[in-house]
């Protein structure tokens, strides 16, 4: 049996690279905070109690036949759904970002990462140490 296909590694794995995605996700939201009429976005968490969501789903993109063509938005090619909230006011220009709530979700983000990634290392280590390698 291959590492990729035990399911707790493939959790992890996935689990790791949704928050990578929902980092970017956020990391947008605070770039365009001062964009008019730019609405936040971010990640629905994955669900591990559908098969699908264990490994990751392919997804299709579109495709730019120019230089000139722009991507659109969430077309990032995430393997992970996209919601858009609107909970806070907008300003006169139409933005809603909060850049309060948006800092707490990056610093709870990268509690979430490193704690996956924590779980992810022992869980190699317990692995090695049942081998014989440790």
């Amino acid at each position: 049996m291959a590492i990729a296909d035990i399911p707790i590694l493939s959790m992890l794995r996935t689990r790791m690279q949704w928050t990578q995605e929902r980092q970017r996700v956020l990391s947008e939201n605070v770039a365009n905070a001062d964009t008019p009429k730019y609405r936040g976005r971010d990640l629905t968490a994955p669900k591990f109690d559908e098969p699908a969501q264990v490994a990751p789903v392919s997804t299709v993109s579109l495709a730019t036949t120019s230089s000139g063509h722009i991507a659109g938005v969430g077309a990032s090619g995430s393997a992970f759904k996209s919601e858009s909230k609107d909970k806070f006011e907008t300003r006169p220009t139409g933005n809603a970002v909060s850049l309060e709530d948006e800092m707490m979700k990056v610093a709870a983000n990268q509690m979430d990462y490193a704690a996956v990634t924590a779980l992810y290392t022992r869980s190699l280590n317990l692995m090695k140490t049942a081998l014989g390698k440790r």
